[in-house]
């Protein structure tokens, strides 16, 4: 600026003169983040990891704003500005940087999350440890992306004189104001903290196999304060955090993905049992569903006109396991109409003598 004076100016042509320097300053910062970019870059293709391309690519844009918002406040202490026009500027820088800086830790953590997706694959056979790194960092992402933006908002509204005023006239009614909000809000709240406590016991991870309300599905998404499973039918269950810490469900992938099924049959009780479960183990040792566990054929109940056979057989999975059963049931009904229809249930009657029929066989006549 001093340059500027000591070549006497006019001062209509100061404006001039601030729009100069701030697009020098613009400019060189875009130049220092084209190159920041471009070392980062560099070192992405040196580097053996393919998550760093995504890390940059998050972060860019947010970047790009805060290396030109730092610059243009750096410049604008030196530019010559009115007093009205000095506090409007403080007052936009108040609420400009801040909102940029939480904009760039925002896109620094949903980088973080990306590298955790695509570490964590969670399409191979056990995936127990990379379906509890996903869970995990998805409710901590969504938490620290919420404390991110309620920081941000707070610095910004703190930049506005009034609002630090009215915020300190109003700090004796705090006390009731917050039990008026914390009534009001105590559901959410709740959801909330039982979203924190969800990220660390892990009642239920990413992908897990759920029965809740009597609907079998996988975990698609856990948010802060609902859950959403993805039904067998393509349906969508919407279920409150709050739920799997208050209430029981079933979770049949908490340790292992490996289940047993079962399979149950109502045969006449003249059926042969040793021979069913010799078929038996023939079709579900053939079935490439079968993970070479286990199976069994047992009699598990005997009533008045049937008895129940019951079979069971292990899968990798709850899917594969659904599909074995299914497999087996239709593959021995075959088997028990072809070659064993004596086994198919019949009801007995007992036909009790004819009275008059009797007396007439013994009449003289």
């Amino acid at each position: 600026m001093r340059i500027f004076r000591s070549l006497h100016i006019p001062p209509e042509w100061v404006w001039l003169e601030s729009v100069a320097v701030v697009s020098a300053a613009v400019l060189v910062a875009l130049v220092a983040h084209w190159l920041t970019m471009r070392i980062g870059g560099h070192a992405q293709r040196r580097s053996t990891a393919k998550t760093d391309g995504l890390v940059l690519a998050r972060v860019r844009r947010p970047l790009r704003a805060v290396f030109v918002s730092v610059a243009v406040a750096f410049v604008a202490r030196i530019l010559p500005m009115d007093n009205d026009i000095e506090d409007l500027w403080k007052q936009l820088l108040g609420f400009l940087v801040p909102a940029l800086l939480g904009w760039l830790a925002v896109a620094a953590l949903r980088a973080f999350q990306d590298v955790i997706e695509i570490r964590a694959d969670i399409s191979v056979e056990d995936n127990l440890r990379a379906r509890r790194k996903r869970t995990r960092a998805a409710i901590l992402g969504r938490i620290g992306t919420f404390f991110i933006i309620f920081v941000s908002v707070c610095l910004m509204l703190l930049s506005v004189p009034g609002i630090r005023s009215i915020g300190v006239t109003l700090m004796a009614s705090a006390g009731i104001a917050g039990l008026v909000v914390g009534a009001a809000a105590q559901p959410a709240l709740k959801n909330l903290i039982a979203g924190v406590q969800m990220a660390f016991t892990e009642p239920i991870r990413i992908d897990d196999v759920l029965i809740v309300d009597g609907e079998w599905g996988r975990v698609e998404q856990i948010n802060l304060t609902f859950v959403v499973i993805k039904i067998w039918d393509e349906r969508r269950l919407v279920v409150p955090v709050s739920k799997f810490l208050e209430q029981s469900f079933q979770n049949w992938t908490r340790e292992t993905s490996q289940l047993m099924g079962s399979v149950f049959w109502y045969l006449d009780p003249s059926a042969d049992v040793p021979r069913l479960r010799e078929k038996l183990g023939e079709i579900v040792t053939s079935n490439p569903r079968w993970d070479k566990r286990f199976y069994n054929l047992q009699v598990t109940d005997v009533k008045t006109d049937c008895i129940e056979l019951r079979g069971l057989m292990t899968a990798k999975d709850a899917a594969i396991a659904f599909d074995l059963r299914c497999d087996v049931r239709e593959a021995l009904l075959k088997y028990i109409r072809e070659e064993m229809p004596e086994a198919i249930p019949r009801n007995r009657l007992l036909m009790a003598p004819d009275p008059v029929s009797r007396g007439s066989a013994n009449s003289p006549l």
